[in-house]
């Protein structure tokens, strides 16, 4: 529990916390909180040893006493992202022009799409004509049945046969956009995904990870649809209207004059109805991203959830986001419900009108009662189609809106790219410099971490950096990894400023075990070679050495699947001993010739922290070593030791000068992971 912290910092929180409690239970790998309990159960192999005063259990067991710390990540606060009003979106030709460019790839079959919706929408258009000329043919047939009947067969087995034609376009204008819908998503994701892994890491310290999937998944559909099946209705709605327009002239000029007087109403509703629209869906779902963020953050972390007792805390604050997108949704509804009532509505108007003034002329023998039925069926077929072009219209908001969205994340020109620079085409010899080195994390700006560092750290030697908890210990090793760039200074690598060298090509030579190892979903063996550069194989038997190097084969052993066992999500199915196992054996798989351990034994007891000791003391030999540790125990045989303090290096030199340093930061640290003063003379 305390093993992220520092002796001085653990102490003070072991005594505060823990003084009201009458009893209680502490499970460790560390023995120095110890002292002051009566009872010591010790568990090894799942059976309990028999309880032991604490006196002798020390006595009989000093060898297995270590001080587990582990520092502090300068990364675990997480700054929540500053909120902004979402900005005021216009469709602008060139946001539509953009959004297109996406379909750009897909243009053969959308090609082939609107042709059969051409025809299609053609032979639709076609039914008013040939259902008034038949009626003409019934009313007709009192003065020669005869002729009526053939020619009334004549008619519905050529419609018969368009139909056919138009189910079969129908079909091909579907197949055709809606595979090409699943396409456009599949490479949007995947453009997007790319530009999210491109991004330096400063900019996911300001970004939920529930905010980015969110964008992935909803805001991606929302783009892909309207690319395809919504472009679809939407070119149907326009072919229908023109079409039918067209037809509606030809039929009776003066009857489309009474029902084109409305259209312009209806055209100016949908324009205010789609900006609007378009403004709240981007505010909808910058909602549903917080929504998201606070979801998967809580499902990450449900077992603190539930040590709190907080489920229904939880339920009630994702109640409430969701509470808050509901009334978003609650505005678009009723600006939705009231411009499809106004065009309902525009649409009655309009047939009844038509019915009215066509009433009349069939009435005044201007009009025949076939030519009425296929005027109000073009009509109808128009006001519906223009309802589609608003839905249309809308729903391309929609989609620029959502594009917004993805825009910032692909137009972003991140800091720290992944490719560009010099080449390292040699192994490097390892020597690392910091030289006045001034950070601070892009989320904090106004909190420096590090302010002024100057530190060598020869080819080939063990540098440990120590210091208290939140000092900037971690903070080097991101820098060594390029992970960040300093504010002012420069690290550099074999005398050349990491920031002129290719990222890819430095971190090809780094390996790096976090105090906070990181699994994927998948088997412990293809964890394990997720260490390998890319395009790099390797031996069996090399890959079995590693295994045991790192003592990974001692806890698979016990797995029926043994190295092809699943590690579930984050690793969660291993322990935090076997995970940190793991991630060793990751890290010494590529070779490297740099080696940046962050307290890479903190979640081991002490028999396996000797073991992994004994075996990366072995493994660093002709390595550059930076090892961050708060378990000063593990650094004895360090070349230099580092003191972090305030943002400087402030003492540095071997174990044995900085103990002997009277009154030194390092004697001090010392004094406090040990059981008495008497312990470092």
């Amino acid at each position: 529990m305390l093993s992220h912290l520092l002796t001085a910092s653990e102490r003070r929180v072991f005594s505060s916390s823990f003084r009201f409690f009458r009893r209680f239970h502490y499970c460790t790998h560390k023995c120095e909180p110890l002292v002051e309990p009566q009872k010591i159960r010790y568990l090894r192999l799942n059976r309990n040893l028999p309880r032991r005063q604490f006196t002798s259990s020390t006595s009989s067991s000093k060898s297995e006493i270590e001080s587990n710390q582990k520092p502090l990540s300068a990364n675990a606060t997480t700054e929540q992202d500053t909120k902004q009003p979402s900005k005021k979106l216009q469709l602008r030709s060139s946001d539509v022009k953009r959004l297109l460019g996406f379909a750009k790839s897909e243009q053969w079959n959308i090609a082939g799409g609107i042709g059969c919706l051409i025809i299609s929408s053609a032979i639709t258009m076609s039914v008013p004509f040939g259902l008034g000329k038949i009626l003409d043919v019934i009313f007709a047939g009192s003065s020669g049945a005869g002729m009526a009947k053939e020619q009334l067969d004549q008619f519905c087995l050529l419609l018969g046969g368009i139909f056919l034609l138009g189910g079969l376009a129908n079909f091909g204008r579907v197949y055709l956009f809606s595979n090409a819908s699943l396409r456009i998503t599949k490479d949007i994701r995947t453009k997007v995904y790319s530009s999210m892994l491109n991004q330096e890491a400063g900019w996911f310290d300001r970004k939920g990870t529930g905010e980015l999937v969110n964008r992935l998944s909803s805001d991606t559909f929302l783009v892909g649809n309207s690319l395809s099946m919504n472009l679809s209705d939407g070119l149907r709605s326009t072919v229908m209207i023109l079409a039918g327009t067209g037809m509606m002239v030809y039929t009776s000029p003066h009857l489309a004059l009474v029902g084109t007087c409305i259209v312009p109403v209806v055209a100016g509703g949908a324009v205010v109805y789609g900006r609007y629209v378009r403004n709240i869906t981007r505010e909808l779902m910058d909602k549903y991203a917080e929504v998201m963020k606070v979801g998967e953050e809580r499902l990450g972390n449900v077992k603190t959830v539930k040590v709190f007792c907080k489920e229904r805390f939880e339920k009630q604050l994702f109640t409430e986001q969701l509470v808050d997108a509901l009334n978003i949704g609650y505005r678009e509804t009723k600006a939705r419900a009231t411009f499809y009532g106004m065009t309902g509505l525009s649409g009655n108007i309009i047939i009844l009108s038509v019915l009215y003034y066509g009433g009349t002329m069939v009435n005044n023998a201007e009009m025949t009662i076939g030519a009425l039925t296929s005027f109000i069926l073009y009509a109808g077929y128009t006001a519906i189609s223009i309802g589609g072009l608003s839905n249309f219209y809308t729903e391309l908001n929609k989609g620029v809106g959502s594009a917004s969205r993805l825009w910032e994340i692909i137009d972003r020109k991140y800091t720290i790219p992944i490719d560009g620079g010099i080449e390292l085409t040699n192994q490097p010899a390892g020597q690392i410099q910091f030289r006045d080195v001034v950070f601070h994390y892009p989320s904090r700006p106004d909190a420096p971490i590090l302010s002024g560092v100057n530190l060598t750290i020869e080819p080939g030697t063990t540098t440990a950096v120590v210091g208290r908890s939140g000092s900037g210990k971690s903070t080097l090793a991101s820098l060594v990894l390029r992970l960040y760039d300093p504010a002012q200074g420069s690290v550099l690598l074999d005398g050349i400023d990491l920031r002129e060298l290719n990222p890819t090509s430095l971190r090809r030579y780094i390996g790096a075990v976090n105090q906070e190892p990181v699994l994927f979903s998948g088997t412990i063996r293809e964890n394990i070679l997720y260490g390998l550069n890319m395009g790099e194989q390797i031996s069996e038997s090399r890959f079995e050495r590693v295994v045991r190097e790192a003592h990974v084969d001692e806890f698979v052993r016990s797995f029926p699947d043994g190295l092809n066992t699943l590690v579930g999500q984050r690793g969660v199915m291993l322990s935090g001993g076997q995970k940190q196992r793991v991630a060793i054996a990751r890290a010494i798989i590529r070779n490297p010739k740099i080696l940046i351990l962050d307290e890479a034994t903190s979640a081991l007891d002490a028999v396996s922290e000797e073991l992994i000791q004994n075996a990366l003391e072995r493994l660093t030999k002709n390595r550059t070593v930076l090892t961050i540790a708060h378990r000063l125990s593990t650094i004895r045989n360090a070349t230099n030791i580092a003191v972090l303090a305030d943002g400087r290096i402030v003492e540095h030199g071997n174990y044995d000068r900085l103990i002997a340093t009277e009154g030194g930061v390092f004697r001090e640290l010392v004094q406090r992971q040990t059981f008495s003063s008497t312990a470092i003379s």
